[in-house]
C-alpha cells in the first residue's frame, strides 16, 4: 500500500511543494521535512518556516 505524501504551500506566494513532482529540482519522493534547512521557495525565496501542510 502506497501512502500519499503531504504537499506544502508557501504562505507568501502560494507555491505548492509536491514531493512527487520530478520538476521541483528535488529528487522525487523527498518529504518536505527532509529538505535542507536552507531550502527556500523556488518562486519567492521564502524559507521553510513560511510553508504549511495542505490537505487534499
Amino acid at each position: 500500500m502506497q501512502t500519499k505524501m503531504a504537499k506544502y504551500k508557501c504562505l507568501i506566494c502560494g507555491y505548492i511543494y509536491n514531493p512527487a513532482d520530478p520538476d521541483s529540482g528535488i529528487p522525487p519522493g523527498s518529504p518536505f521535512k527532509n529538505l535542507p534547512e536552507d531550502w527556500v521557495c523556488p518562486v519567492c525565496g521564502a524559507p521553510k518556516e513560511n510553508f504549511e501542510p495542505i490537505n487534499e
